[in-house]
């Protein structure tokens, strides 16, 4: 059986394995990445957050990016019977990137995987791990390519990045069910020819429809629109018909985006996805850390996806250099807690979401801007920020501002 040696042992070649890949191998290492899928493939998470900027660019990625000419974006608008809440990422509270790009997955992740192959990362298309044998840190990974011919990768560590193919927590019986209730969506691809560029498509647009039912609209510098609907699986019985009917009834019943979408061509046949959050019990091992959505996937509502990918491992990438420059790595105080810390402020802001929370705050009367500058900063994914309130008590903090913005209505009522 063929076999190679390496440094590093990359599982997926998305944006947290290419990140992951890229840092490690600009300090010296060698590094391959394999990847199940053919690229350009189809996936979701298409609205990037300013942080992930910060990762990408240590990773060498950006001026690629910018060649692209991807949508740039600086904020997210909310809707709500006729009520918006605009959020534009340079009010934020927290020093950092205030813009960042919409992007078409699969154009957006090729481009990240071609850059690590210019710098000399092997990427293994259609390549499927098979099985994994630890000795310590050390193992031999068995893959299988699509022709069905095995080989052995043996590496002094493995990053896995993943993503949904979840793949050490999978040969290792290490998922557990997330605490977030299952949910479904309903989304396609429109030829958005009635967009309007005053209003777009500077900003992804969030559109409350129903209590816990949701839509994204992610305009694209092509003239494309991402859109979707979001919500508990009971909701879309309430429609009929093939995928394509069903969500042509739900825009016709969303007065925000029926003229605008009336009879859109649609690029794709509608797609559903559900029951997508999940986590894992640990997120690293004797000879292996795991990075972005194979860690944990909470919701796509705040575009959370991507920032946790990226910034997780370019965190994981730092360690694995130090550990194998030799140094012995506390993984759960420098990698597990500070990634909780992100997950655990994304996670209370989507439950805040659901529940109404959010809503009472996004469409007050009057904001105070100091702490909506502070919520801001959130919705940048800048949640690691312990000096913003709003994320070192984002626990009890929305529910506080909420209480106070009820009772100051109702003794002005």
């Amino acid at each position: 059986m063929k076999s190679e040696k390496v440094d590093v042992l990359v599982i997926g070649a998305g944006p947290s394995g290419t990140v992951a890949a890229s840092i490690i191998k600009q300090a010296g290492y060698s590094v391959t990445i394999v990847e199940k899928m053919k690229f350009p493939r189809f996936v979701i998470g298409e609205s990037l957050l300013p942080r992930c900027m910060e990762a990408l660019e240590e990773a060498g990625f950006l001026d690629a990016i910018k060649e692209k000419k991807f949508q740039e974006k600086f904020g997210a608008k909310f809707v709500k019977e006729g009520k918006v809440c605009d959020y534009f990422f340079a009010d934020q509270f927290t020093s950092g990137w205030t813009w960042t790009w919409q992007v078409p997955r699969g154009e957006f992740d090729q481009t990240l995987a071609d850059c690590c192959e210019k710098t000399g990362i092997p990427v293994h298309y259609e390549t499927t791990v098979t099985a994994i044998e630890f000795n310590g840190s050390d193992s031999i990974t068995t893959v299988e390519d699509i022709n069905g011919n095995k080989s052995q990768i043996e590496a002094r560590f493995i990053v896995d990045g993943s993503g949904y193919g979840r793949v050490i927590p999978k040969l290792f019986n290490m998922d557990k069910p997330s605490n977030l209730p299952p949910r479904k969506t309903l989304f396609t691809h429109v030829n958005d020819v009635k967009r309007s560029m005053d209003d777009e498509p500077n900003r992804i647009t969030i559109i409350v429809h129903d209590k816990g039912i949701w839509i994204w609209v992610i305009p694209f510098s092509s003239g494309i629109t991402s859109v979707g609907f979001v919500g508990e699986p009971g909701f879309f019985n309430k429609v009929s018909g093939t995928n394509e009917e069903q969500l042509r009834a739900l825009i016709d019943s969303e007065p925000y985006l029926r003229e605008r979408m009336d009879g859109v061509e649609m690029k794709f046949e509608p797609r559903v996805l559900e029951s997508w959050s999940t986590t894992t019990n640990r997120f690293y091992g004797d000879g292996f850390v795991l990075t972005g959505n194979v860690t944990e996937f909470l919701d796509p509502v705040f575009s959370s996806g991507v920032t946790l990918a990226t910034v997780s491992s370019q965190k994981a990438a730092h360690l694995v250099i130090r550990k194998l420059k030799g140094e012995n790595i506390d993984w759960e105080k420098e990698y597990t807690e500070p990634m909780m810390q992100g997950v655990n402020t994304f996670r209370s802001y989507v439950m805040a979401w659901y529940d109404g929370t959010l809503d009472t705050i996004f469409f007050s009367e009057k904001p105070n801007l100091e702490i909506k500058n502070m919520i801001c900063s959130v919705l940048a994914g800048y949640v690691w920020d312990l000096d913003n309130p709003y994320v070192k008590n984002h626990d009890t903090a929305l529910k506080k501002l909420a209480k106070l913005i009820n009772l100051e209505k109702t003794l002005a009522g």
